[in-house]
């Protein structure tokens, strides 16, 4: 049996479970309580799974903890999370176990929009009404996949709020809970809940582990990821594993040019060595090879999204997600204000006006971000400076010593990028919380936005400004290899490398586990892994992958034979990291990439201004400008119609390509259609 399975009348409202009962979950003492009771007969089970845990403070008192207990098993009409809870090895212990009962699962269900199987075989919009006639409705563990259930429960405790003034046992009066007050913050703050941790199914994980990164096989096991770890992970790994199978068509035509292409090879010596080649080529100019890498580019990178999101609604669909419910929420837990009635919904919550985040953002976020960027602009100029120094060393010198130096400035230029996008981070998650906002969708779109924007300036900036101020190509194409050759390097020992040993010599011993540790040690231990940092990192370096690829790949071919390589390494070294090195995350249902397909639409169009302006400026255009074949207004005014004519037709295949299968877009139509019946249907009755 799974270590996650524990057979415990959970529903008996009569006797504690027995001692030995308990001691499948956790050592509890023979006398001690088990889980908390229910009333409603169709939640009362045999089995519970344990799916959350809460550490609590160590100077936490027992009525303080038992206080707590009881409010988690409080219906949610009556201020609490309507959830299951068990003491751990007792009152005075410091942690605590969750679950969740049946009804709570299946009104959260209909609460976040997610669609099911009905007993006809279709999706359709869950009902808690109409529950009886969705199939598998009467077994959670089938219904709802295990990232689902944590992640409710989460949701379940986020949303607690004091309905009067409260005394908490066991805390001063400062510690009071007020009308409408976020009880889990509060607690937070308060130091009485340190903690809140999704459990590992040992089982599961090892299963998923075995398909996803263990073995040889090339197709990764989505469905699973889905189910373990929830849809915005598996739309991540979804879309890694679709873009680096796209790569392969650049990658094959970048190849081909380059081995056809005698001035294309003397490029790519050249951009790496950092010195002059001479290589004979019989095979014409090198601009037509450049010129097909160029219009190749900017219509992959459209059929590439659009080809995507066909994928991503296949995908929500078949994972419950194509209608979650856009609903009047409650605030999210860190949004704070004067108490008061809020105009739409009626409920009294934290109110914060809108003027006031305005003025924040316009005060604060927009000059400290406009500072960061300032930062970007000054390693651009050192970077510049320490250019000309080194070619002034080199010309003196023309040694070995003096050509590796040639790449002092671009490598570390490229840690001083990346040491400030880390930092800028932390900055932004700062700076977006100081905003207040109420929704956590508001939250989440202000804080990308803000990492989107520095992003695109701190990795392009200086690659733009060599194309379009500097105007020189060969400096450019320099810069992109250094670029994808020492990011990729510096790719694999950061997340291969470092993450292997630091888990096979620190993690693994201090996880050491044996099956006869009390389960209790079991659970605390999954507690002491690092906290998943999310997918931000995963997405900035994909965005600047696909701009690379996009925007630049025209003056170096090889850029997605090289992007194509990481990418392969990518995907099981980010698929060990999430099994073995962090917690196991709460992943919130999500029906697509949200902000981060917009942000990949938006390069692919740039990229048309930036490929047409790279073939104006290739040395066989300007040879003929100045030998006066060509004149510099006809040159831009043949770029301006090329340009015209690409946007035209990339436009043209987003259209073509629909973002969504049209037996996609029926289902939707019906799901949107029986939702809008049972909506009448209640307002009838």
């Amino acid at each position: 049996m799974s270590t996650a399975g524990v057979l415990e009348d959970a529903g008996s409202s009569r006797d504690p479970p027995s001692p030995m009962a308990s001691a499948k979950l956790l050592t509890a003492s023979a006398s001690g309580p088990g889980w908390t009771k229910v009333s409603c007969p169709c939640c009362m089970s045999h089995r519970v799974d344990p799916l959350v845990l809460v550490k609590l403070g160590k100077k936490v008192r027992p009525e303080t903890k038992r206080w707590l207990l009881k409010l988690i098993g409080t219906l949610q009409k009556d201020g609490g999370a309507g959830l299951l809870a068990h003491p751990g090895e007792d009152a005075s212990g410091d942690i605590m176990v969750l679950s969740a009962t049946r009804c709570t699962l299946l009104q959260a269900t209909e609460e976040l929009g997610l669609c099911r199987v009905y007993k006809n075989g279709d999706m359709e919009a869950f009902s808690y009404e109409d529950r009886d006639n969705f199939k598998d409705s009467d077994s959670m563990e089938v219904f709802l996949t295990l990232a689902e259930r944590q992640y409710i429960v989460k949701y379940e405790l986020d949303g607690m709020r004091a309905q009067r003034a409260i005394k908490i046992p066991g805390l001063d009066d400062s510690y009071m809970l007020q009308p409408r007050d976020n009880i889990w913050q509060k607690l937070t703050s308060a130091g009485v809940v340190v903690d809140t941790v999704a459990l590992h199914d040992q089982e599961q994980l090892k299963a998923l582990s075995q398909a996803w990164y263990a073995g040889n096989q090339l197709a990764q096991p989505l469905d699973s990821v889905n189910s373990y770890f929830g849809s915005s992970l598996a739309f991540y790994f979804s879309f890694l594993d679709f873009y680096t199978w796209s790569l392969l068509p650049p990658a094959v035509l970048g190849l081909s040019i380059t081995y056809f292409s005698g001035e294309v090879q003397k490029e790519v010596v050249e951009s790496v060595s950092g010195s002059q080649v001479i290589v004979d080529d019989h095979s014409g100019p090198g601009f037509s090879g450049h010129m097909i890498q160029a219009v190749f580019s900017m219509l992959w990178s459209t059929v590439v999204m659009e080809l995507w999101k066909r994928r991503s609604a296949s995908l929500s669909y078949r994972w419950g997600t194509l209608h979650l419910a856009e609903r009047f929420a409650e605030p999210r837990p860190g949004y704070h204000g004067n108490l008061g009635v809020n105009p739409v919904t009626g409920r009294v919550e934290p109110l914060f006006p809108e003027w006031q985040r305005d003025l924040r953002m316009a005060l604060v976020s927009v000059p400290v971000v406009g500072l960061f960027l300032g930062l970007v602009v000054l390693g651009m100029m050192v970077f510049y400076w320490g250019e000309a120094q080194v070619k002034r060393i080199h010309a003196d010198y023309d040694s070995l010593w003096s050509q590796t130096f040639l790449y002092l400035p671009s490598v570390l230029h490229i840690l001083y990028t990346n040491v400030l996008a880390t930092v800028y981070k932390t900055v932004a998650e700062a700076l977006t919380d100081y905003e207040n906002h109420r929704e956590e969708s508001a939250f989440d779109n202000h804080l990308t936005g803000k990492v989107l924007v520095f992003t695109f300036f701190n990795y392009f900036a200086v690659l733009f400004h060599i194309a379009f101020f500097k105007q020189d190509v060969p400096l450019l194409r320099k810069r992109l290899a250094s670029l994808l050759i020492v990011t990729q390097l510096i790719n694999q020992v950061t997340e291969v490398v470092i993450p292997y040993l630091v888990d096979r010599f620190i993690s693994a011993p201090n996880r050491a586990e044996s099956e006869d540790d009390p389960q209790e040690d079991k659970f605390r231990n999954q507690g002491t892994l690092p906290v998943f940092p999310g997918l931000f990192a995963e997405y900035i370096e994909l965005l600047v992958q696909f701009g690379y690829l996009s925007l630049f790949s025209c003056v170096f071919p090889l850029t997605a034979v090289l992007l194509l390589i990481n990418n392969l390494t990518e995907i099981r070294s980010d698929a060990y990291k999430i099994c073995k090195l962090f917690r196991k995350p709460f992943a919130a249902p999500v029906a697509n990439m949200g902000v981060w397909q917009i942000a990949f639409e938006v390069l692919s169009f740039v990229s048309v201004v930036s490929n047409c302006w790279l073939l104006v400026l290739s040395p066989q255009i300007q040879a003929q400008c100045l030998e006066g074949e060509l004149t510099c207004t006809k040159i831009l005014m043949l770029a301006v119609g090329i340009e015209h004519v690409l946007i035209l037709v990339k436009t043209v295949l987003a259209i073509v390509i629909p973002d969504e299968p049209g037996w996609i877009t029926k289902k939707r139509l019906h799901i949107e259609f029986k939702s809008m019946q049972a909506l009448r249907q209640q307002k009838v009755f």
